[in-house]
């Protein structure tokens, strides 16, 4: 396995992988649009082919992680990547590591959960408001849950 930043030379690469896991280039957080052929991120390759892929953005001094797919699971290869994403939060002087998902990700908010990060705000049916500017999220989301709300998680970052 090999962790790669993204960069020019695999940016196409990686805006496929993105797309086929989120049905286009642009993903809706806070009821806003965020332009994923831009966002920072660590790869993971196996035999040349991104496996794991986790997005970030920083912002003064939070670091949001934007998505995190992962095609082979239970093998630490996610959380590996997240202790990679918490140290280089503390390298950029980052005061908070933070990620936000949907009700119906029950893995996402196990997941989070036990890596350390705390649930700390819910945004009450922000997927309507999300949805009026993409239309193609469903209703229906994970579990045959219905797709309403987004959940925040924060990991505080201690010298």
């Amino acid at each position: 396995m090999e962790y790669v930043f993204i960069n020019e030379e695999n940016r196409k690469e990686v805006t496929d992988f993105i797309v086929e896991h989120w049905l286009s280039a642009e993903m809706v957080i806070r009821g806003a649009i965020v332009d994923m052929t831009k966002v920072d991120g660590i790869a993971v390759l196996e035999d040349k082919k991104i496996i794991t892929l986790l997005t970030f953005a920083v912002n003064a001094d939070v670091c949001e992680i934007i998505s995190l797919d992962s095609l082979t699971e239970g093998k630490g290869i996610a959380s590996s990547l997240i202790e990679k994403i918490i140290a280089a939060a503390r390298q950029k002087h980052c005061k908070k590591v933070i990620v936000i998902t949907t009700n119906d990700n029950i893995n996402a908010i196990r997941f989070y959960q036990k890596r350390g990060f705390d649930m700390v705000k819910l945004y009450h049916n922000a997927l309507d408001a999300s949805r009026r500017l993409k239309p193609q999220i469903p209703l229906i989301g994970e579990n045959g849950i219905p797709l309403r709300h987004e959940i925040e998680f924060e990991y505080i970052l201690t010298e």
